[in-house]
């Protein structure tokens, strides 16, 4: 990864079956500022089982859960097209597996990093064989206690993976009370490993608040339409909201990057100059009168009277010559 924060535009399930709905993403993606792309490579016999249950029965199409990842599969020749159009368009390619058959398909099809789901996190079999790749592991931890994710990061390590990890949350859409940024700062705190966040909360405002908190990595899922059927539309950014996520954060990563020194503010002289004030009297005035704070105004510009951060020093001095409303007043104006 580069030092840039690293973006990664999950497509999931939103392709909802359809080669040619997949191929429409990339493209879409493509003109976004994405780094990454990110695909569930499921294989239905390999993962899943008649008795596997729905989260949420949401689908009109499918009788079971094993049907729905049935009808999401996609060869090993349409995995090998799906990863080459994404070099073609400058994407990079990262799929979740769910099985070890889809790692033996994912380093066929040439992937050079690895999305663990949160539900995958204490599949240890799976984790040796894709550690075993020697390629760099992005861990989410959306499910997972502390206990647990050092178990897995304990794991990982024997192998020595690159390994990052991302804060989620288990909830779709995810409220603002359940995001977790302050998770970001635990996790890099206790792991000393790369961090970011994957969210689900449908709005740009999570990613860009977890790259000014250190993330380095942020994931989040889109689609075309948020009304469009399947699991995740619902919690999913769009391909126009995903654009202004890219700049928000390369907004943010230009500010952070570029310290502004608050103790030097030497550049600002000509406009200090220009805003700042002098004071002046608000009414005529007679030589010998006091002045008191109800005769004072302070007028623009700087420097043709005395600042207006000294009002005090002049209070209950006599002014040494008569003066009409809206003078400026000066040290020889009170000067005997």
């Amino acid at each position: 990864m580069s030092n840039k924060v690293y973006i990664i535009a999950e497509i999931g399930q939103a392709h909802e079956g359809s080669l040619g709905i997949l191929h429409s993403y990339i493209d879409a993606l493509a003109d976004t500022g994405v780094d990454a792309v990110k695909f569930q490579t499921h294989i239905a016999e390999a993962e899943s089982s008649e008795y596997e249950p729905f989260r949420v029965k949401f689908s009109y199409e499918d009788d079971t859960r094993y049907n729905y990842w049935k009808r999401m599969e996609f060869t090993l020749e349409q995995w090998k097209g799906i990863k080459k159009h994404c070099d073609e368009v400058g994407l990079e390619f990262i799929s979740s597996p769910f099985s070890n058959m889809a790692v033996d398909w994912l380093e066929e099809i040439g992937v050079e990093k690895y999305k663990i789901g949160s539900g995958e996190v204490s599949n240890f079999l799976m984790l040796e064989k894709i550690a075993k790749t020697g390629k760099e592991i992005i861990l989410s931890s959306g499910m997972s206690n502390y206990s647990e994710l050092d178990d897995t990061v304990n794991f990982l390590k024997t192998f020595n993976n690159k390994v990052s990890l991302l804060q989620c949350t288990t909830k779709y859409p995810t409220q603002a009370e359940d995001i977790g940024l302050n998770v970001i700062k635990e996790l890099k705190d206790r792991y000393s490993l790369p961090i970011g966040l994957s969210d689900h909360s449908s709005t740009i405002y999570p990613s860009v608040a977890a790259v000014s908190l250190g993330a380095e990595i942020l994931e989040f899922h889109v689609v075309f339409n948020k009304e469009m059927f399947g699991p995740d539309s619902k919690s999913s950014l769009t391909i126009d909201e995903t654009k202004q996520l890219v700049k928000a954060v390369r907004f943010t990563e230009t500010a952070l990057d570029n310290k502004i020194d608050k103790s030097d503010n030497s550049k600002f002289k000509e406009l200090k100059s220009i805003f700042e004030k002098s004071l002046a009297i608000n009414k005529d005035l007679k030589i010998g009168d006091i002045l008191t704070f109800e005769d004072l105004e302070a007028k623009k510009p700087f420097g043709y009277g005395i600042s207006a951060k000294d009002y005090k020093e002049v209070i209950g001095e006599k002014i040494n010559k008569d003066m009409k409303k809206w003078d400026f007043l000066t040290k020889d104006d009170i000067n005997e």
